[in-house]
């Protein structure tokens, strides 16, 4: 199922580290490893449409995995 989630992309420090997309109404999201670097870009704030991947564990476990298909960078710092 395909999502649309806006919120601001962090790094965490987990292992040797995750990416995360903390959305605007406060549910974090593992970015799936193969994401356009111009997405990973901590305190980026983007709007990012993408699958929740029910098949997929991670080490890190932040959240659910999503899978970016494509996004649009509201703001960056």
């Amino acid at each position: 199922m395909s999502i649309t989630v806006t919120g601001t992309i962090e790094r965490r420090q987990l292992g040797m580290g995750a990416w995360a997309l903390v959305s605007d109404e406060g549910v974090t999201y593992e970015i799936f490893k193969g994401a356009d670097q111009e997405l990973l870009k901590a305190g980026q704030k983007a709007k990012v449409t993408g699958q929740v991947r029910d098949d997929i564990m991670t080490i890190a476990m932040i959240g659910p995995v999503l899978e970016v298909k494509s996004f649009e960078v509201i703001s960056s710092n």
